[in-house]
């Protein structure tokens, strides 16, 4: 598919053609990484990432301590 490079305020861009957004299920918002590689571009969807996969790397060494912010003022459960 060929698409044309077009001015769009200070940067330049590129339409994605509404065949490749079918196949992606892009919306409007939809966020994407671009990167560059040996002189390709190269979009792809962002991938959410998910708590559990944070939750994974912590170990000893990035764990943090527990802070105390005070006591409750509101209708907190302690």
């Amino acid at each position: 598919m060929e698409a044309v490079v077009k001015k769009w305020g200070n940067s330049l861009g590129v339409r994605i053609p509404n065949a490749i957004v079918k196949e992606m299920s892009f919306k409007d918002g939809s966020l994407v990484e671009i990167k560059s590689s040996h002189n390709e571009i190269i979009i792809r969807r962002k991938q959410k990432i998910k708590l559990s996969d944070f939750i994974k790397n912590i170990n000893k060494k990035n764990i943090h301590v527990e802070t105390n912010s005070g006591v409750a003022i509101g209708n907190e459960i302690w």
